[in-house]
């Protein structure tokens, strides 16, 4: 089993941890442009497209935890279907978004309290990587029905390419044109459609014999269509509450100011870093306990489970050691402001919590999405996200800033109970 795992989880772990690099090369590149007013406009350019690509996440989620069941049972034209319907649900998301670009900013804006030039950059950011959108979409479809055919070597081999792009890109364009914040943003373009181009060759070299298992007719299908979406509303759901929670995150740093906006920004590069890897488990999670379910096998899924929170709570101590031995070496390695460095030591204990607290919601969470147990997810988030936005209130006014970080602390622990009170009925 632990074969089986690390098979999947390896690849998985080397391709997430590219995907936080993408942000991480943008805020490095910004962080030495001489002011924390860049770091600033990227983390908002970077927060409104997570607001907008985590909303369907479901794409790659669902597509996952349905193509997994499907090839558990070995029905070959439900797997090449699903991958048809998640490509053209993707396009028709992204062509919306595209023309709705106007309409989202402003909405975006009215909740976002930040300065006139931190607005402005981030604007500007936005106008450019919203074209992208077809891009992100239609990777996440590709990831999603990779993953559930077993295979995260492609989405790997995807990451580590867009990343070498976006490097190579961004450096052009912000230090050898000047393009500043606009080169940053046609950087992550072209990484984006690359990625895309990458993704479409590999599944036409390896797995184009699959399209004449396509059952047309079901992929317009009205009936499948909502079956597709209601078993993703909870999903759909589920991330609008990531979202608020993510999104005051951010909007209460940046009513603390240009500096506690970066110090965030920066330490939560962290937890994002924690997250990908941690996710490469949860991905393993998700192959391999749809396939389970789907072939109906319940004594290898239980075996399975137990043996990726093994790997999970062993990982986690390891990044806590890491985070105390190098953790302020890593925060200068992305920015020269001493002011935001300073500022940044007196929360960095916050970020040492994360991987203990946080790995049962990770992993759990990719179980239940080979599982497509949906709802359960649900309500571990919005139990969780009510906890958080209750603790910063009550703590706000005496713990400033800090109460940010304990809320956010005990969101993603209790994310973890939660979904482990309801396993024991599920699935152990």
């Amino acid at each position: 089993m632990n074969k089986k795992i690390l098979a999947l989880a390896i690849p998985s772990i080397i391709s997430n941890i590219t995907v936080p690099l993408l942000g991480l090369v943008d805020v490095t590149i910004v962080g030495h442009l001489g002011s924390p007013l860049y770091i600033g406009a990227i983390a908002v350019g970077g927060m409104l497209f997570n607001m907008i690509y985590w909303l369907f996440a479901f794409l790659r989620m669902g597509t996952s935890g349905l193509t997994s069941q499907a090839y558990g049972r070995r029905d070959l034209q439900e797997v090449s279907t699903l991958f048809i319907r998640a490509m053209a649900v993707g396009l028709g998301i992204a062509l919306l978004l595209i023309l709705l670009q106007g309409p989202i900013l402003h909405v975006a804006f009215s909740l976002i309290n930040t300065t006139e030039d931190i607005r402005a950059l981030a604007t500007l950011y936005f106008r450019i990587c919203i074209f992208g959108a077809p891009a992100m979409l239609g990777l996440y479809g590709f990831t999603g029905w990779f993953v559930g055919m077993q295979n995260s070597r492609f989405p790997m081999y995807i990451a580590i390419m867009q990343n070498i792009v976006n490097i190579v890109a961004s450096l052009c364009f912000v230090f050898i044109w000047n393009m500043g914040v606009a080169g940053v943003a046609f950087g992550t373009l072209l990484a984006q459609y690359a990625g895309l181009f990458m993704a479409w060759a590999l599944w036409y070299r390896y797995y184009r014999r699959l399209a004449s298992y396509i059952n047309w007719r079901r992929v317009g299908q009205m009936k499948a269509l909502r079956q597709f979406f209601v078993l993703n509303r909870d999903i759909f759901f589920r991330t609008l509450c990531i979202i608020a929670v993510t999104t005051f995150f951010t909007s209460k740093g940046a009513e603390s100011g240009e500096v506690i906006l970066a110090v965030n920004t920066l330490l939560m590069q962290l937890f994002t870093l924690f997250s990908y890897v941690m996710d490469g488990f949860a991905y393993a999670g998700e192959a391999l306990s749809g396939r389970y379910i789907g072939a109906g096998n319940r004594t290898d899924l239980k075996r399975m489970i137990r043996q990726l929170f093994v790997w999970g709570f062993g990982l986690s101590m390891a990044f806590t050691l890491l985070y105390v031995a190098g953790g302020d070496v890593f925060l200068g390695l992305l920015t020269n402001e001493k002011e935001v460095l300073q500022s940044a030591g007196n929360y960095f204990y916050w970020t040492l919590l994360i991987p203990l607290t946080g790995v049962a919601a990770f992993l759990w969470d990719g179980i239940y999405i080979g599982a497509t147990a949906s709802r359960q997810m649900l309500y571990s988030i919005a139990i969780a996200t009510g906890l958080f936005f209750a603790i910063n209130y009550l703590a706000e006014p005496v713990l400033g800033n800090h109460a940010l970080w304990l809320a956010f602390v005990i969101y993603l622990f209790s994310r973890g109970i939660v979904l482990t009170l309801f396993a024991r009925v599920r699935f152990l």
